[in-house]
């Protein structure tokens, strides 16, 4: 097996389909925090704010340095060591130089006002990130992380996102000798739960991505299945395309040659028939001149009635094989236009038929072997019984063509055998009137060829019903 098709197994589609959803997943999830960030934290312009896209061996992130908790703890925790080891007289001094964009240091501040809303969660991990890097000194520094309202000297430097809530990020710092130091960030991001949003986007795609490959692994599968459907139905369909994974592909190929020896095997045997019956005539026909010599004439009737029913077996086997070496096309039909117009040729020529039926029921069909069915059927209801009764009865995923007689039914052990090619019920039915026994099973074998089937059934009121069930 070449490598190109080793790839097109279905182990390895499924795999590439995972890698796909994960890969296409991480994407999304990234452009959804990114742009989340953008919209909701960032100002427009952001002059020194900007971010900073970076690629390294095992990662690729997007930076925004006055929105980066781990740049900003380790900027504060610098200040923080910074100011503690100074002398209160240079701290407001240091304090001012440190002052940049997005950073503002308050020394020794006035008390604060209580926290507005609950307890950002942002704040609250940027102060745990600090005191990591605080922990070593001695004696240690107490932080605490809040939220402020907006001052009028802020609102130069808020971003978009605190300006809307009317609050900015504080760390206050309360240094060894009592003092405070308020370190607030304006562009610090506000408190928001992006997890859930991203994880529905990893999740959304890695959904979309499994559809879609389902959908493409189960397409041929499926038009696989409508194939081996159709086998029972119409073994003249054309082969099933070749194609989907490489499994699948094998399975094909060796469903279309079996199609084709199925095909060429009851082809093989309709002809084998056709001439069997065929050159029976000659002997026949050398029997019955023989017969004229036979000087009793019992014996004569009764070898003329022998070679009178051994030739209507021949015209039976012969019109059934002719209609199916024709090979109609299978056509779309209206049902009840079809066995109606049978049922008016039947009472033209005498026969006593009824039909009820609606029109405008459409089946895929072909028409001349549908209606020798129906009319073996209906020849059948006039042989054994006084009339026959047709009607046509549609369900949800059948039609079903109903022929009704008076006669003497069947036995219900009979009633399968009776299918039987050559097998003629004499006890039950009236012996003088019997046929060549190929009439219900040319009927059954037209009804299985177009999917469906031939029941019998006697009915309460006495008689026989004969149905003909079809898929709608």
């Amino acid at each position: 097996m070449t490598a190109l098709a080793q790839l097109n197994r279905i182990a390895v589609r499924i795999a590439i389909a995972i890698v796909l959803a994960i890969v296409l997943g991480l994407s999304m999830a990234i452009a959804v925090n990114n742009g989340l960030r953008y919209l909701g934290y960032r100002e427009v312009p952001a002059a020194g704010n900007r971010s900073h896209f970076m690629v390294s061996g095992s990662a690729v992130v997007t930076i925004i340095p006055r929105q980066n908790p781990l740049m900003l703890a380790g900027k504060i925790a610098l200040l923080t060591r910074t100011l503690a080891k100074a002398t209160p007289a240079d701290r407001a001094l240091l304090a001012a130089a440190f002052v940049e964009p997005g950073l503002q240091i308050d020394y020794d501040p006035s008390p604060l006002p209580g926290t507005s809303g609950q307890l950002d969660e942002h704040v609250d991990w940027l102060r745990r990130l600090i005191e990591v890097q605080l922990e070593d000194l001695v004696p240690a520094i107490e932080l605490v992380g809040r939220r402020r309202p907006i001052r009028p000297g802020d609102a130069s430097d808020v971003g978009r996102a605190h300006a809307a809530r009317g609050d900015v990020a504080m760390i206050e710092a309360l240094l060894p000798d009592g003092q405070r130091v308020a370190f607030t960030l304006t562009d610090y991001p506000v408190a928001s739960d992006t997890r859930v949003l991203v994880l529905l986007s990893i999740g959304l795609v890695i959904l979309l991505v499994s559809l879609w490959t389902g959908h493409r692994l189960a397409k041929p599968i499926r038009q696989f299945a409508r194939a081996a459907e159709r086998l029972g139905v119409d073994l003249k369909a054309p082969p099933l395309a070749v194609r989907g994974p490489q499994e699948l592909r094998t399975t094909i190929d060796a469903f279309n040659r079996m199609q084709d020896r199925l095909r060429r095997f009851l082809e093989d045997r309709t002809q084998m028939l056709a001439a069997i019956s065929h050159d029976l005539r000659a002997p026949l026909a050398r029997l019955r001149l023989r017969a004229e010599l036979v000087s009793d004439g019992e014996q004569q009737r009764k070898m003329f009635d022998d070679l009178d029913a051994m030739n209507a077996m021949i015209d039976s086997t012969l019109a059934f094989a002719r209609d199916d070496a024709r090979q109609e096309p299978r056509t779309r039909v209206d049902l009840g236009v079809l066995v109606g117009d049978l049922c008016e040729d039947v009472a033209d020529a005498g026969g006593e038929v009824r039909y009820r039926g609606e029109r405008g029921i459409d089946v895929p069909c072909r028409p001349t072997l549908l209606c020798r069915a129906v009319a073996n059927l209906i020849d059948n209801a006039l042989k054994y019984g006084t009339a026959a009764r047709v009607t046509i009865v549609r369900e949800s995923d059948r039609v079903l063509i109903v022929v009704d007689d008076d006669g003497p039914g069947i036995a219900s052990g009979e009633q399968e055998n009776v299918f039987a090619p050559f097998y003629r019920l004499q006890p039950a039915r009236d012996p003088t009137k019997a046929g060549v026994g190929l009439g219900l099973s040319i009927a059954r074998t037209v009804a299985r060829e177009h999917g469906g089937d031939v029941t019998l059934t006697n009915r309460d009121s006495g008689g026989l019903s004969a149905v003909i069930a079809l898929p709608a």
